[in-house]
């Protein structure tokens, strides 16, 4: 009769881990960065239809890497959250740290108990009004959430696009024009290969805007912001 297979606790999840990895890694990666009128994201992402970056509520922005059906149904039920929480109580009470809380257990939950852990990398953004800073979020594949500063990176070769940015978010918060020159110069610099607009996913959280702060750029938008 054969023996029962055993795999340790620990050696169990290091495997899941490196499975997760190894899946963010196939993808595409996505950045956050502060500028000086609210928050900047730019994917590189060819897809015209399926977006990994996406609006949540009147302030907050998700964006997402790795699966992209694993990430999109965590933007929905993202969605839902905020929209069942703001009307039962008030869209004040609606907050990225909330949201970001929810998918850290969630994620966290997955990862301990199912076999298959999700393979995605999310974000979570918050522009400040009212004089109040912008809360940016990262939430790992097992549930880890850490507050990040000025930029934050997921998916691909994330660390090699954060290292190429590193030296460039030092000192007070670029303009818009800066910043997606940043984001675009790290990405081909990551991928060794030119990024045409069309290929390129960008949205901004937009202090100043009246209602709701999340807006797409057009690809026309972006070439006109790349041009010197």
């Amino acid at each position: 009769m054969p023996m029962p297979y055993y795999v340790s606790p620990e050696q169990m999840m290091q495997d899941k881990a490196e499975y997760a990895k190894k899946g963010i890694a196939k993808g595409r990666s996505s950045i956050a960065m502060e500028y000086a009128d609210g928050v900047l994201f730019t994917a590189d992402n060819p897809s015209a239809s399926l977006h990994k970056i996406s609006e949540v509520y009147d302030c907050i922005a998700f964006a997402g890497a790795g699966k992209y059906s694993e990430f999109e149904n965590l933007r929905k039920a993202g969605i839902r959250h905020a929209d069942l929480k703001g009307f039962m109580y008030s869209r004040e009470d609606v907050t990225a740290r909330s949201l970001a809380n929810g998918y850290s257990q969630s994620l966290g939950t997955i990862f301990s108990q199912e076999m298959k852990p999700l393979e995605v990398e999310i974000l979570v953004v918050q522009v400040g009004l009212n004089s109040h800073g912008n809360e940016i979020y990262r939430i790992s594949f097992d549930g880890s959430i850490i507050d990040e500063k000025t930029v934050a990176v997921i998916g691909g070769r994330s660390e090699a696009v954060l290292a190429a940015m590193k030296d460039k978010v030092t000192g007070p918060p670029p303009t818009l024009k800066a910043a997606l020159g940043f984001c675009v110069s790290a990405l081909e610099q990551t991928a060794n290969q030119k990024l045409n607009p069309e290929g390129l996913e960008v949205a901004v959280l937009e202090r100043a805007r009246t209602g709701r702060k999340f807006r797409r750029l057009t690809p026309s938008e972006v070439h006109q912001l790349l041009t010197v």
